[in-house]
């Protein structure tokens, strides 16, 4: 199979023009694709949410020579690469990289989709909508203590790195969750217009928790690791019997 081959198979999920219509729309940047072509040919695909040390020599250990990401392995400008690094590792021993971005995030069936079913919604407002898919969900869960909502969502991503603002008595049954990096003053405002108990999201600022509570909403900060890794890996999951060549899925528990 060629590396394009390959490419065109994940592309039924979400094709990468997905992202460029996601960015036009909604005025991000992205860079979704095969990143590095170092072989024609795929003998065997590593999934994993980055292009880390250990990943590349999971491959090269497994003998494949392709990894296929989530976050781009070359996001911006590069002004040098050091051979210590995981993109020269990779043209070192031949192993070819396709990122698969923000189309898997905003995909109907894509990351941030499978992160409010792993959260235990199923039928969503969507904040950037496109496609019958977008980012930002808010929607109903079964009522649940605040504190058993959170006993919940480790079991369910398997991570104990999960924290939670607010009383833990509380019962909820409205949540806001946007995978990664997404809170902002649009996804909060959206969240509180719409209504939600809880907002789920990483990465978030002092300030944001802050305005969530002072507006009377709980918060739960999930790793940004978990919060894709449990989407990709599902979007993998799904995938895995028509790649046509060996595959597996890395998990970097250093960072679930």
């Amino acid at each position: 199979m060629t590396l394009t081959e390959f490419l065109k198979k994940l592309e039924k999920i979400a094709p990468v023009a997905l992202s460029d219509e996601f960015c036009k729309k909604y005025g991000m940047y992205d860079n979704s694709g095969i990143i590095i072509n170092a072989s024609e040919t795929v003998n065997g695909a590593l999934f994993t949410l980055d292009l880390s040390s250990e990943a590349v020599r999971e491959a090269v250990r497994l003998g494949y020579n392709l990894i296929v990401t989530h976050h781009p392995a070359i996001y911006g400008g590069i002004s040098r690469i050091n051979s210590g690094e995981p993109v020269a590792q990779c043209v070192k021993y031949g192993v070819s990289v396709i990122s698969m971005h923000l189309n898997f995030d905003v995909a109907p069936e894509g990351i941030d989709y499978h992160l409010m079913r792993g959260l235990g919604g199923k039928d969503a407002k969507i904040l950037a909508e496109i496609e019958n898919g977008g980012y930002g969900r808010v929607y109903g869960i079964s009522r649940v203590k605040f504190e058993d909502y959170i006993t919940n969502i480790k079991k369910e991503f398997s991570t104990d790195k999960v924290i939670g603002y607010g009383s833990e008595e509380r019962e909820v049954n409205k949540v806001a969750s946007f995978c990664g990096a997404g809170c902002d003053e649009k996804a909060i405002s959206f969240a509180v217009s719409n209504g939600a108990d809880v907002f789920v999201s990483s990465d978030m600022k002092h300030h944001e928790i802050c305005a969530l509570s002072e507006k009377g909403v709980n918060v739960i900060h999930l790793t940004h690791y978990s919060a894709e890794s449990y989407g990709f890996n599902k979007i993998y999951l799904k995938i895995r019997e028509d790649l046509s060549v060996p595959s597996d899925y890395f998990t970097d528990g250093g960072l679930l």
